[in-house]
């Protein structure tokens, strides 16, 4: 069954590595026949949190706010794409989460870290985690680092070792799981 998924990129820096591995797992997600809205930071250009998407009076948020909520609400399930800047998340893709609430609730979300060393970013995992649960969206029970992400993907998002197509596999299967499971109870209705 086609499921919707957002994929929510964190980096806005100049020589950012990690888009590579974020449009590899757009790629992977798409070949599975779902359909995928890509959020990037750079496109979307968010101030700093003033004020969240709800405490606008109806119609008078700014732009892109009214556009991302509408594309959170029809998703499935979001893939979190998050690099670690000093252990813990970047600051455009905390700004990005921060902005909405009740948008994100009864979603699964799946996390994908990386960082250019060994660790494959999975510090900043256990940050997420903390704030995806808080925002009502707890994270999937895999996650899926990726160490040296530098050395990993062309600039399209193939991969340099093909062993990742199946690597990911599994992951996504997991998180295919949930956003169904969800789906199909938030068809029944919610708590709230």
């Amino acid at each position: 069954m086609s499921l919707q998924f957002a994929v929510l990129y964190g980096s806005v820096r100049s020589e950012r590595q990690g888009i590579k591995y974020a449009r590899f797992l757009t790629t992977q997600l798409t070949s599975r026949g779902h359909g995928v809205s890509f959020v990037d930071p750079l496109d979307y250009r968010l101030p700093l949190l003033d004020r969240m998407y709800k405490e606008y009076p109806a119609g008078a948020a700014p732009d892109p706010l009214p556009k991302l909520a509408e594309l959170i609400r029809a998703a499935d399930g979001c893939l979190i794409v998050s690099g670690e800047y000093n252990h813990s998340i970047p600051p455009a893709l905390k700004n990005l989460l921060d902005h909405f609430l009740e948008e994100w609730f009864w979603r699964p979300s799946a996390i994908a870290c990386y960082s250019a060393g060994a660790f494959g970013g999975v510090r900043a995992a256990m940050q997420l985690r903390a704030t995806l649960a808080e925002l009502g969206m707890p994270s999937i029970p895999s996650i899926h680092p990726m160490p040296k992400v530098q050395d990993q993907f062309e600039d399209d998002g193939t991969p340099r070792d093909p062993a990742h197509v199946r690597r990911i596999s599994r992951f996504l299967d997991e998180f295919e799981w949930y956003a169904n499971a969800l789906r199909r109870a938030r068809a029944d209705g919610v708590p709230y």
